[in-house]
């Protein structure tokens, strides 16, 4: 058997809202921040760096757009003051079998921003619609 890469288009999102499927996913970026320092009693004539807090990119979802569908906005209306509903999401790429292959949970997610589709008279493609998470802490399961 070949040891090919796995292709990205096989996948599952649960996000608890309707059981719908999403056309892309991104922003699935974790980074560690860099903390420079140098005392000023060192012989050494540069700084030592370590790290410092971890940071999560906020995750972008796009779907179609459907009637009478208006989970995206929904979920945003749950914003009041600084209380939000936070959801745990759960990416799962698959692979033929529909078996799961690499697993990312998110934890505490809220919506930041919701996009519209973009409207063109002379277009044919599909209404997408684009909603932005923030969370507090992703985790990779590549078993």
């Amino acid at each position: 058997m070949a040891n090919y890469p796995l292709p990205k288009f096989h996948f599952r999102v649960e996000w608890g809202g309707s059981n719908i499927g999403f056309s892309e996913v991104s922003g699935l970026n974790i980074e560690n921040k860099l903390i420079e320092y140098r005392d000023g009693a060192s012989p050494e004539y540069s700084k030592i760096k370590m790290p410092g807090m971890r940071e999560f990119s906020n995750i972008t979802f796009k779907r179609g757009v459907f009637a009478h569908d208006n989970d995206f906005f929904k979920w945003l209306n749950t914003i009041s003051l600084n209380t939000v509903e936070r959801r745990d999401i759960t990416l799962t790429l698959l692979n033929e079998t529909h078996d799961p292959v690499v697993v990312w949970k998110i934890k505490n997610a809220f919506p930041v921003k919701i996009q519209s589709t973009d409207l063109k008279a002379d277009g044919s493609e599909v209404a997408i619609e684009q909603l932005d998470v923030a969370h507090e802490g992703l985790v990779i399961q590549n078993d």
